[in-house]
């Protein structure tokens, strides 16, 4: 059975995907969908009142230019971006391995791997005494 968490980040990746696919608010979108609570709504909002912010974290770990990242991998990189930096009551590792779930789940073959590996630069910039005691542990 899935977590409460789980649910709700599912449902901010299929808000986010639609929103990116149609425009629009991506809240309406996420009310309708089941498992709609407060944290999937602090994800969704958060995306969408900070995606500049959050391309600027992602940007420079890509390979490729954003736009031809598939709508799936761009939304699990946006909800991964911000639970690392406005989330910090949830580790790290938490956020690495939810987004890797989702992935698998929901997008390419190895598109979760890709997933992964930005995620994982951007835990190093932004919390990089947590990811630091998580490599070399006393």
């Amino acid at each position: 059975m899935k977590s409460a968490r789980r649910q709700a980040r599912e449902v901010a990746l299929q808000a986010l995907y639609a929103w990116q696919l149609s425009g629009g608010d991506p809240l309406v979108e996420a009310r309708d969908l089941e498992g709609f609570d407060k944290f999937a709504e602090s994800l969704v909002a958060g995306v969408r009142d900070r995606v500049g912010e959050l391309q600027g974290l992602i940007v420079p770990h890509l390979d490729r230019d954003l736009a031809k990242l598939s709508p799936v991998e761009r939304s699990i990189l946006y909800i991964g971006a911000l639970e690392l930096s406005a989330h910090p009551e949830t580790p790290f590792k938490v956020v690495l391995n939810e987004a890797i779930e989702l992935g698998k789940s929901f997008g390419g073959t190895e598109g979760y791997r890709f997933v992964n590996g930005v995620l994982e630069k951007i835990a190093a910039r932004l919390r990089p005494d947590e990811v630091g005691r998580a490599r070399n542990p006393a």
